[in-house]
């Protein structure tokens, strides 16, 4: 073998290793983009806070002295996980804000509690609050909510991240569920 054949098997014999190397290196790179529904691209493992809208949010209208009112909307997941909504905070307008759902109590009557573990936004759907099911409950107002006054709403996901949505207040007659828990 003349010494110019030999320079060309030494290359030849590191391409496995070398292709081994670039491919061990792209698993370092960012996951592939997919498409989300609005045609945007999300990131395959992105923080479940960017994965999830809020749509047509309200929050029932209710005086201070009332205690209690809740807020309304439909999630929306554009991402390929799910994202899980563990809790929710409203800065100024309420001292605690539960997560709840709505359930059939012993007697029959339909009675509100808190959701353990959250709410589960389905990877490519959607998860409803609305009156008289799975809702976020303030208790404790700070202040009146009044028809056309605004609310901003801070939702912590499972991970750590969070999304922040506004609402407007709304008068609302229904949704006077009894309420079963500890406060």
């Amino acid at each position: 073998m003349t010494t110019s054949a030999r320079s060309y098997l030494l290359p030849l014999r590191l391409l496995p290793l070398a292709t081994a190397a670039a491919l061990a290196l792209s698993g370092c790179a960012s996951a592939e983009p997919v498409a989300g529904d609005d045609d945007t691209e999300i990131e395959q493992g992105a923080l479940q806070a960017d994965l999830v809208t809020v749509t047509d949010p309200w929050v029932k209208a209710a005086d201070a002295d009332d205690g209690m009112t809740a807020a309304f909307g439909i999630l929306s997941n554009g991402g390929d996980q799910d994202a899980v909504l563990v809790a929710a905070r409203a800065d100024g307008v309420s001292e605690l804000i539960e997560l709840h759902e709505v359930v059939s109590g012993d007697d029959g009557n339909m009675l509100m509690r808190e959701k353990d573990g959250g709410f589960t936004v389905p990877a490519g759907s959607e998860h409803e609050l609305s009156p008289g099911a799975d809702h976020i409950m303030f208790m404790g107002l700070d202040q009146d909510l009044e028809p056309g006054a605004e609310v901003t709403v801070t939702l912590e996901f499972d991970d750590g991240s969070t999304h922040e949505f506004t609402a407007p207040v709304k008068d609302f007659e229904g949704a006077n569920e009894s309420y079963h828990g500890d406060h």
